[in-house]
């Protein structure tokens, strides 16, 4: 896959998650896939498998926004396999605290599977309103 192919994949991912289904990135994801959190803070990690990242991080996480999570891309940016996101998120947590997250992905794409992404956020935010991945009561 090219470029072109690449940035539709990941446009479509954004597409669905921002109509309510979460599942669409874990649905796009390689068994291979790695999620990587950089950084010395709690969230930091890496998630080295599909499974991982699904039983490690993602379904945690999403267990703490009952009403649902939805994310929008602000603008993609495609380069080979490389696919460059800015997006938004708005969820509610268990809490009720607002969870309006601005995020920065970059994605690996391997024959019209994600193989990685590396996520950027605001920090404070997450610590602030989230239970981190290790610490889900």
């Amino acid at each position: 896959m090219g470029t072109a192919e690449n940035r539709a994949l990941v446009e479509g991912i954004f597409a669905e998650m921002a109509a309510g289904n979460p599942r669409a990135m874990s649905d796009a994801m390689a068994d291979d896939f790695r999620w990587v959190i950089p950084g010395a803070w709690s969230w930091s990690g890496s998630w080295p498998t599909k499974t991982a990242t699904l039983t490690g991080l993602l379904r945690p996480l999403m267990a703490q926004f009952p009403g649902g999570y939805r994310s929008a891309a602000d603008f993609v940016l495609a380069d080979g396999n490389r696919v460059v996101v800015q997006a938004r998120a708005q969820a509610t947590t268990t809490a009720g605290e607002s969870y309006h997250q601005t995020y920065c992905f970059v994605f690996t794409v391997e024959d019209g599977k994600l193989t990685e992404v590396i996520e950027h956020c605001d920090t404070a935010l997450a610590e602030r309103v989230l239970t981190a991945p290790g610490r889900m009561l």
